[in-house]
């Protein structure tokens, strides 16, 4: 435990464990306004930022509380595709081994998908990368013709990528 002399910040500090504002980890480590938008030093009271560049809300809006929403969906979509070219390539071997004939058409079917799906994730700042990986959502169904388990893992997708566009559209309200 440190003494007074050692820690010169007063009792009530935020940055001081058990003062106010402190949490159950430690305290608020920002040093400053809290992310959802607490008082600024020295503004009158009720006076609220959520920091620079964040717009406050009118009414009838609703904000994010994301610094750069646009750049958060952008990754949601990124991430997403990258899985899902992850699974598709490590998908191979074990449809190989455990289901039966898959045939050669089959595995450049899914190694083109993975690429396309490579290629998507690195583009997603363009608005039609959004409607291109619904494209290849539907691409991965229809592969489904050469083999059963590719239908399988369309729909899975399918299912995943119907739920980033949720996403996308409650937070960017597009």
């Amino acid at each position: 435990m440190s003494t007074p002399e050692e820690n010169p910040r007063p009792a009530g500090d935020p940055g001081v464990a058990g003062g106010p504002g402190a949490s159950a980890v430690g305290g608020d480590l920002s040093g400053g306004p809290s992310a959802v938008g607490g008082n600024l030093p020295g503004a009158p009271d009720g006076e609220r930022s959520g920091g620079p560049g964040v717009e406050e809300a009118g009414p009838g809006e609703r904000r994010s509380g994301l610094r750069n929403p646009e750049g958060a969906v952008r990754g949601l979509g990124a991430g997403t595709l990258g899985l899902e070219a992850l699974v598709l390539l490590l998908a191979i071997q074990p449809i190989r081994v455990v289901g039966g004939d898959l045939g050669g058409a089959a595995v450049a079917a899914i190694v083109a998908l993975a690429v396309a799906a490579v290629v998507l994730a690195g583009m997603m700042r363009r608005p039609w990368a959004w409607y291109a990986g619904t494209a290849l959502q539907g691409a991965l169904m229809l592969a489904g013709l050469l083999h059963w388990s590719l239908l399988a893992l369309g729909v899975i997708f399918a299912f995943v990528w119907g739920y980033a566009l949720h996403v996308r559209r409650v937070i960017l309200g597009r």
